[in-house]
């Protein structure tokens, strides 16, 4: 099967109308009438994830994320970059394909990156509401550092009072973080700005720890937050791909943080 039979089965196994008009749910690189050898899922195509798939027998990488530095993949300034060719010329010299799912992989209902994150927390989702968790109560040091421990985190950032008891948390990813909210006690996502948002939650919860309110906010990293759904991407795959192998390979955390 080609790497193009492989997204029109996608389409047809979605749930949803396909849009024809996305422009980051295309192929990236290489030929899409390439025959799949094996499927690689990955929150993002790095050049060290590539390798790290064609290692693994894998000639189609299904990628979260943009693979050229910008949402739209706009190579249009990059020929004389000397990393854009050598990973250009990486994937046309092993015969590779890169194709992005994005859009389309939150649309699907459930959303299967959403599906991922709630699955890596392993917290008790409350009662008709999607992103609202709880847990026993516990300290917001102690939160984080399990939080930290289950998603394999090296660079995580927490804000608020370490000693603050919490039992409630809403969850967020990518770049959203869900508003502190008076009945949530800790509030977790991907990416926040300190100051300049539609509502700041760093300096709201700052302010509510020195107030004395058991307030808190966990900052996951864009990565960390989406990166366990296309191992769910992956199982969904697998379940009218059956022609190839297909394996989850995780692109790993960007950051990290000096020993102090």
């Amino acid at each position: 099967m080609t790497a193009n039979e492989v997204v029109e089965r996608i389409k047809k196994n979605l749930g949803i109308p396909w849009n024809d008009k996305t422009y980051r749910d295309t192929f990236k690189v290489g030929d899409p009438n390439t025959e799949v050898k094996g499927i690689a899922t990955t929150f993002m195509a790095t050049l060290d994830l590539i390798q790290r798939a064609h290692a693994a027998g894998m000639n189609f990488v299904i990628t979260h994320e943009p693979t050229f530095w910008s949402d739209r993949d706009t190579v249009s300034e990059l020929a004389h970059d000397p990393i854009y060719r050598f990973k250009m010329d990486f994937c046309s010299r092993h015969n590779l394909v890169v194709w992005r799912f994005h859009d389309h992989i939150h649309a699907h209902q459930p959303d299967l990156i959403w599906v991922g994150l709630a699955r890596a927390l392993g917290w008790q989702q409350t009662a008709g509401s999607r992103n609202r968790f709880t847990f026993p109560a516990t300290t917001l040091a102690a939160l984080a550092a399990d939080v930290q421990r289950r998603m394999n985190i090296r660079a995580l950032r927490v804000v608020g009072d370490p000693h603050a008891k919490v039992s409630s948390a809403a969850v967020g990813m990518g770049y959203s973080i869900p508003r502190v909210l008076p009945d949530v006690d800790v509030v977790i996502g991907g990416e926040q700005p300190e100051t300049g948002g539609q509502f700041d939650d760093t300096e709201y919860v700052l302010d509510a720890a020195f107030f004395g309110k058991n307030k808190g906010q966990i900052i996951l990293g864009h990565a960390i937050s989406e990166e366990p759904g296309m191992q769910d991407c992956a199982n969904w795959l697998r379940t009218f791909v059956t022609e190839v192998p297909i394996q989850f390979i995780r692109a790993g955390e960007p950051f990290w943080s000096p020993k102090a």
